[in-house]
């Protein structure tokens, strides 16, 4: 049984890139936004058993081609237009020569983004204050949470906090 307001998101490099899923399905809120791989809960499972499982099935990857496995922090998403969700962040790296197996995603369109470019990317805009923490000036911050509140696509208020 999915748990609707927990979900997970793990952002992967690879050398200056980083793993994106470009969202694709109608449905979704997050329709042609940039994402980490991710996804909801499942009924009785730790976020980290969530992220491992949504990684695979998203992207095919398995855990011991995951290099620096780190719990990053947990986001609070409120919005004017969806329920609030709490994503708990996951960070990892893999080596500079893995490469995706080029199954389909039924999500979206995975793809390797230069870190220097994942500000210009069609995202939340919270999410560059979290890509700061994730690999910008405070990536040895430690884990951090943050609230993000939303009206309709704009971000109204912010907090956060590293712990």
């Amino acid at each position: 049984m999915r748990v609707d307001n927990l979900t997970t998101l793990i952002y992967i490099t690879r050398g200056s890139d980083c793993l994106f899923i470009r969202k694709t399905r109608k449905s979704d809120m997050n329709l042609n936004k940039y994402l980490g791989i991710g996804g909801h809960f499942e009924s009785d499972e730790s976020p980290e058993e969530c992220v491992l499982r949504e990684l695979f099935e998203e992207a095919a990857i398995e855990v011991s081609s995951l290099e620096n496995f780190n719990y990053r922090g947990l986001i609070t998403f409120v919005s004017s237009e969806y329920p609030t969700e709490y994503m708990h962040v996951f960070t990892a790296s893999v080596a500079s020569e893995f490469e995706l197996d080029g199954k389909s995603c039924n999500e979206g369109e995975l793809c390797w983004i230069p870190l220097a470019e994942i500000d210009s990317l069609p995202i939340w805009e919270g999410d560059k204050i979290m890509f700061d923490y994730l690999f910008g000036s405070k990536k040895d911050a430690g884990i951090f949470t943050m609230k993000f509140c939303y009206e309709g696509e704009t971000l109204a208020f912010h907090e956060e906090k590293n712990w």
